[in-house]
Order: C-alpha cells, then structure tokens, then sequence
C-alpha cells in the first residue's frame, strides 16, 4: 500500500506559518502573510487602512467647514490684500506714533490750507494743523468704534434671535414683532434724534447707538440659521439620548448656525465705520477733541474748491478702510459658503 504523500513544506519554517482557527483545525498561512499580520493587527480583521494624502498608508484626518474655509481663504487674492489693509489699520490704530510723529492737535493759523511741504505730505487743514497725522490718527477712532459696535451687535443680536429660534413660541414671536419697530427707524434720523442731546466726546455713545440699532439684523440672521440647524439629524439624535437644551444649543446647534453671523458681521463692521463718519459730519457722532475722519470731512467740506487736499486724504482713508472689511466679508462668506464650492 502506498504511503500517503506528505507536504514537503509542511515542516519547514520558512516557507509556512500555522495559525490555529476557531473550529481546531489549521490553515496554511504564506510567510509573508504571516509576517503581515505580525506587523499589522489590523489586517486580520480584515479592514483596509485607507491611504493618507501622502501615502502613508494612514487615515486622513476628516476636514471640518472651518479648515476648508481657512484654506481657501489662504488661496484668495481678496482675502489677503484686503487682511493687509486691516492689519495695517490696526496697528496704526494702536500705535500711530509709528508712522506719525507730530501732535494732531499741534496747529498754525499761519499754515492754513496750504498745501504738502517738506515733512507735511498732505498738506495743512483750516486751523493749520497738519493732515497727515490727523488722517493716521483718526484711525484709531474710526476702528475702535466700528470693532466695539460689531462685537456689541454680534453678541446682543446672536443671543436674542439663537433663542427665538430655538424655543419658539411666543418668545420668538414677541421677538419679531420687537425687530420690526427697530426695522422702522430709520438709522441716521434716529442718530440726530438720540446723539443730539449726548455731549460726551467719547466713542461710547455712538458705539452704544449702533448696538441699539444694528442688532435685529443680526438677531434675524442667528435666528433663522438655528432654525435650520436644529433640524438636522444629529440635533434630533442628540435630543433623543437625552440632551439637555442648553447642551444641544452650546454644543451642536451654535457651532454650525454661527457661520453666516460671522459673514453678515464682518460686512457689517465697514458699515459702521461709514455710519460713524456720516454721524460724525452731521455734528452729532463724535466731537472734538476727538480726532475723526468724519470731523475732518466736515471741517474740510466749505474749503473743497480752494483746498481739496483737505477732503481727498480722510475722505480716501475711509473709502479703503470700508472698501477692506467689505471684500474681507465677501471673501468670508465665499469661503463659508458650501454652495459655492
């Protein structure tokens, strides 16, 4: 009788790994494979480890709509020209003895409405005083109050309509019907109204008269975002395992409903910018000493024939700077936007 015929591998090492299986038997593993599940645990179970943007062979980190968001930006032209601007803005703001060494209330009536000079490039306004260190100066005001009143308007507008949204009821409806008698005044008449009787010289006024003003805009917008929001799924998920409301609306509602207050916002800080500067002309925004572009226009405006330097440098300053923070807000919400991807 013959004898059986025998593996001749069966015995040898390298060329064979035994792995035992869940029903006692045994399985002919190559070396390789062997080796594989040696250095890769993750191979026995069967699962593929998808490749990394390098090919690493490691998972990529999933992207959220904020790093998307931040790489186009970083890709946008607009963006960055006009971040430049702010920037600079802001830091002229805080420190414009930089660029300006004189005194802005440093004046010579001997000097008056004359034009640029050796150390004077743009010139002297009515009262002498030099247009160039009022002009860098006046930045300061013009952004401290644009800043102060989106970040006011933002927060008080956000709170007011997140919860009108996310409660419903009568809350949200005393809420509209509160919007639609700020929506009836009209902004500047209602600036020469209420900044009339003020004789503070401080930006505070005019920044709390924005606020006053400026939020039902952004209580519109926060409240129909977390309307949206809180329909989707993970939200009713979140409810149904027994989230509170205050967990659901920190937590999963205002991180993704905050996205277009964000844009609305950043277009709306120039805006203020120009509403102080339109206030500030009228003679009812800020007030000497307080040194403004707004004030200057207004000074500069009777002397617009015979002096136009006068008018052209604070008049141009504020046309960039609200011009920057309007492209800086077009190119946000081009970003923010998953339609226009």
């Amino acid at each position: 009788m013959p004898e059986p015929r025998q593996n001749p591998h069966f015995n040898d090492p390298a060329h064979s790994a035994v792995a035992a299986t869940g029903a006692g038997g045994a399985t002919d593993l190559a070396m390789s494979e062997g080796e594989t599940l040696e250095r890769d645990p993750s191979a026995a179970s069967g699962e593929r480890v998808p490749d990394g943007p390098e090919g690493t062979g490691r998972a990529a980190k999933p992207r959220s709509l904020w790093s998307d968001a931040w790489r186009d930006l970083r890709r946008n032209p607009v963006f960055i020209v006009s971040a430049l601007v702010i920037l600079f803005l802001i830091l002229i703001s805080l420190w414009p003895s930089v660029i300006a060494s004189g005194n802005p209330q440093s004046c010579d009536l001997a000097k008056a409405q004359q034009g640029s000079q050796p150390g004077h490039p743009f010139g002297f306004n009515g009262q002498g005083c030099d247009v160039y260190t009022r002009t860098v100066y006046g930045a300061r005001a013009s952004v401290t109050v644009g800043v102060c009143a989106t970040v006011g308007v933002a927060l008080l507008g956000s709170v007011l309509g997140g919860l009108a949204g996310f409660f419903g009821g009568a809350w949200d409806a005393a809420l509209s019907r509160l919007t639609d008698i700020f929506f009836g005044i009209p902004v500047v008449l209602g600036g020469l109204v209420l900044l009339s009787v003020i004789t503070s010289s401080t930006v505070w006024p005019v920044v709390g008269f924005m606020v006053l003003l400026g939020w039902p805009q952004i209580s519109r917008i926060a409240r129909g975002s977390v309307i949206t929001a809180k329909q989707n799924d993970y939200v009713q998920a979140a409810r149904a395992l027994g989230a509170s409301s205050s967990r659901m609306l920190l937590r999963h509602i205002a991180p993704n409903a905050v996205a277009p207050v964000i844009v609305v916002a950043t277009i709306a800080l120039g805006t203020y910018i120009s509403l102080e500067a339109t206030l500030s002309f009228l003679g009812v925004g800020l007030k000497p000493p307080t040194v403004s572009w707004g004030i200057d226009i207004s000074s500069a405006s009777p002397y617009v024939r015979n002096a136009p330097h006068m008018l052209l440098w604070p008049a141009g300053a504020l046309a960039v700077t609200v011009l920057a923070f309007i492209m800086l807000g077009d190119a946000v919400r081009d970003a923010l936007d998953p339609k226009l991807r």
